[in-house]
């Protein structure tokens, strides 16, 4: 299995420093990130290594939850998957990433709601991101639409 590659130029202090991130294996883009955007309310044309860990778990998830629902007899028409991704203070000092949740909609035909649900808790269990997140909270809102 091929090995993927990003990496971040940074200049400057935490508070009032600044960088780039590049998607390197892709070659699609570089995106600018900083402390003081990361940690307001809003984003204004900054990415956060939250946000990009949103991206990877959604994409991630979607793929394994589209194989589950396959191996289930679904037939996948549609999935819109969404990753929030919360950073907080860790007690133990600095900050720590407090909780992902993940919502999917789903347009299957081949499965009830039940089934539905439980291929989403298994994909959420079995999705490569996932597991590798398993000192973070992650919950799960899944609904087909029917």
């Amino acid at each position: 299995m091929p090995t993927r590659t990003a990496r971040t130029a940074w200049n400057g202090s935490l508070e009032t420093g600044s960088g780039q991130v590049e998607l390197t294996s892709s070659g699609i883009g570089t995106y600018d990130v900083s402390f003081p955007k990361r940690a307001a309310d809003e984003a204004n044309g900054f990415t956060s290594p939250e946000e990009l860990l949103g991206a990877a778990h959604s994409a991630c998830f979607a793929m394994q939850f589209s194989a589950v629902l396959g191996a289930a007899g679904g037939t996948i028409e549609a999935l819109d998957v969404k990753a929030d991704v919360s950073l907080g203070a860790d007690p133990a000092g600095g900050f720590r990433l407090t909780g992902i949740h993940l919502t999917v909609r789903g347009e299957v035909t081949g499965v009830d709601s039940a089934t539905f649900l439980t291929a989403a808790n298994e994909a959420k269990a079995g999705c490569p991101v996932s597991k590798a997140l398993t000192g973070v909270e992650i919950t799960l809102d899944a609904q087909l639409d029917e």
